[in-house]
């Protein structure tokens, strides 16, 4: 009975032990640290893995703490200088300053919601100064500004601000339909700058091609009338070559005579069907009395 009553109290004393051993023992997870207070009152920050403290309550874990990098989402309105209401999304990265846990816990209170108010305040002190299209094109400015002012601000309370984003800005529906309005008209006004240009640049071309034309047109009978007169000079020369009793008048009629009919064979090879000719009897001598006077006019 003895030795049972013994058995008993041992046993009890070691599972007494162990429970006590299991109160003073603790994990601290990777990436976290742990705030441990003696009687109410900070005693040291417990880093990441086994670590001891005293039982019964006489140290306590007040908190655990993560040191990887948080983000913070929030909605901010706001308005431009040129009094258009905005919607902005903002996205705030931050963490907790391993250097500086204690006053990360002890003196901020909800740490999310004063990063918000300190946001906020920064923005609505920057975005008036610009106006809307300012804000679009210079948003990433903006937000370095942000994170400039209130990581300076934060710092005091153990927070760094690794960074600040602005990602997306959204103002009001009536001024996102006018801008888009405005923005088709000016899309059309090019078009229609562009077509414009391109019937010019046809018409001109084309005014270049008829002029080219005609240019060449004149050429062509210049030459070919050069051809004729040199024709005719080379045929008088045989002719006077061959010791024929004509003179420079008969011959000229001769000639002349003979390159009418040659054009009028000419122009019935090329499939016309109707010619107009004098209907008298002396209209062919008539062509060439036409023709001599014409050769000494010029």
């Amino acid at each position: 009975m003895e030795s049972f009553i013994g058995l008993t109290i041992f046993v009890t004393l070691v599972a007494i032990l162990l429970l006590v051993l299991a109160s003073c023992l603790y994990v601290v997870k990777q990436q976290t640290v742990a705030i441990v207070e003696r009687f109410g009152k900070y005693q040291r920050t417990a880093t990441a893995g086994i670590q001891f403290k005293f039982p019964f309550g006489i140290d306590r874990i007040a908190a655990r703490i993560q040191l990887r990098v948080l983000q913070n989402d929030m909605i901010v309105e706001t308005k431009t200088n040129d009094n258009v209401f905005v919607t902005m999304n903002v996205a705030t990265q931050y963490r907790v300053d391993e250097q500086n846990v204690t006053d990360a816990y002890y003196k901020l209170m909800r740490p999310e919601e004063q990063i918000k108010s300190y946001i906020e305040d920064a923005l609505r002190s920057s975005v008036p100064k610009l106006t809307l299209d300012e804000l679009f094109e210079k948003k990433d400015e903006i937000a370095l500004e942000v994170q400039r002012q209130v990581a300076e601000e934060m710092s005091t309370y153990g927070y760094i601000i690794v960074k600040t984003l602005i990602t997306r800005v959204d103002p009001d529906s009536e001024v996102k339909q006018s801008m888009n309005e405005i923005n088709a008209a000016q899309r059309k006004r090019v078009a229609a700058q562009e077509l414009a240009n391109a019937d010019k640049i046809k018409i001109v071309t084309a005014a270049e091609a008829e002029a080219e034309k005609d240019r060449l047109h004149g050429v062509g009978i210049a030459e070919q009338r050069k051809a004729i007169v040199d024709g005719l000079a080379d045929s008088i020369q045989e002719l006077r070559d061959a010791n024929i009793s004509l003179d420079e008048e008969q011959i000229m009629s001769i000639l002349l005579t003979n390159q009418y009919l040659d054009t009028l064979n000419q122009f019935a090879e090329k499939g016309n069907q109707a010619i107009f000719l004098p209907n008298s009897p002396q209209a062919i001598d008539d062509i060439r009395t036409q023709i001599l006077s014409a050769l000494k006019v010029k």
